[in-house]
């Protein structure tokens, strides 16, 4: 564990001096959201921002979560003992999600952000975290706005400064108990700064190892190279998970049965993307997640029930045959492409083995695959 420790610790130095490079291309805008992305003191203990459960060290998903999987599924949030009921998604590459509808085109849901696609667009998701009770517990939009202004907020002159110059909005005019839709749109444009941030090069760096072989820098191990065949063939992860984005953006139910945890075992089952759009026919669905820096977000599914890569690609495999117990949502779990599919012990071990290409390395060289 301690090897682990110091390993993650050198890697954060290096993704830090990425930060710093990445920080001159940064758009006006962008720069505002950054200070928001990463500002602590805008959370109701002021101990917890964006950063604490989408931190770079951990692919843009949760640090604790990537050194503890087994200990700790879900994230803490700013009230330390409160826990939500799901896996923080990460926010790299998030910014190639279409904004959630349905595709004429196939008639299935797509897009959006969160596992159920509540929140249409990146600036959507944006405004959930502060106010949610189990995050950043900030209660209402005027909290925040004040926050913001709070002279003990070591951020409120520069913030002062940068919604004056992007927006034209004077933060220290607002009153709160007579400004309502000053402070709405105060709150608006700081999830707009936050979700052009999270569009920046930072999020889609596009420079890991299968990136490098793809521009034929690199080339794969035997192992990586029969994961990479699996992938696209007899493991038919493709289907769902197509290159480079390695998500198609649509939603499954693929049967994880529910957590027995202690954070999350009193929980009603989860509808997902059933819940949002109120047809009992999406029950059980969530996100098809990209599986881009994949050996860097653990734990795994909607609800962070596999803890390891290796878990997780032996229940692809194995989904249905009777080993596993009944799935959260027995209603409409997808089978078609996942269980049963007869891999190997040997083909598992190469199917992670190619998935641990997908981890860009932040300090690397950046590719730019043609996206579709």
């Amino acid at each position: 564990m301690l090897r682990k420790i110091r390993i993650l610790l050198l890697t954060s130095l290096l993704m830090a001096a990425t930060v710093t490079a990445a920080f001159a291309a940064l758009t006006l805008e962008q720069r505002l959201g950054k200070l928001l992305y990463f500002d602590r003191y805008l959370s109701s203990n002021h101990n917890q921002a964006c950063a604490s459960c989408h931190d770079i060290s951990a692919g843009f998903a949760d640090p604790l979560n990537l050194r503890l999987p087994e200990l700790y599924p879900v994230s803490a949030g700013s009230i330390t003992t409160a826990f939500g009921g799901r896996n923080a998604p990460p926010s790299a590459y998030a910014l190639y999600s279409p904004p959630f509808g349905i595709d004429p085109a196939t008639g299935l849901y797509v897009g959006g952000q969160f596992w159920d696609g509540r929140a249409a667009t990146l600036k959507d998701q944006a405004k959930g975290p502060f106010l949610n009770p189990v995050e950043m517990n900030m209660g209402t939009m005027a909290n925040v706005v004040a926050a913001l202004k709070d002279p003990a907020n070591r951020n409120a002159p520069e913030y002062q400064r940068l919604f004056a110059l992007i927006y034209r909005i004077n933060l220290a005019a607002i009153d709160p108990a007579v400004h309502p839709a000053r402070v709405a749109n105060a709150y608006d444009k700081a999830a707009q700064a936050i979700g052009e941030y999270e569009k920046s090069a930072l999020f889609a760096q596009f420079s890991s190892k299968f990136d490098a072989v793809m521009a034929g820098a690199e080339s794969f191990t035997p192992g990586e190279a029969n994961g990479w065949a699996l992938f696209n063939g007899k493991a038919q992860c493709n289907l769902c998970h197509p290159a480079p984005l390695f998500t198609d953006f649509t939603y499954d139910n693929l049967g994880i049965p529910k957590s027995t945890h202690p954070m999350l075992a009193a929980n009603p089952a989860d509808l997902g993307l059933g819940t949002v759009v109120g047809d009992p026919l999406q029950d059980g669905k969530f996100k098809v997640s990209s599986l881009r820096n994949i050996d860097l977000t653990p734990p795994y599914g909607h609800n962070g029930y596999f803890a390891t890569l290796q878990d997780i690609v032996h229940f692809y495999n194995t989904a249905g045959n009777g080993s596993w117990p009944a799935p959260e949502v027995t209603a409409n779990v997808n089978r078609n492409e996942l269980g049963n599919l007869l891999l190997t012990a040997g083909e598992e071990l190469d199917l992670v083995a190619f998935l641990k290409t997908l981890t860009d390395r932040f300090e690397g060289k950046r590719y730019a695959p043609v996206i579709p």
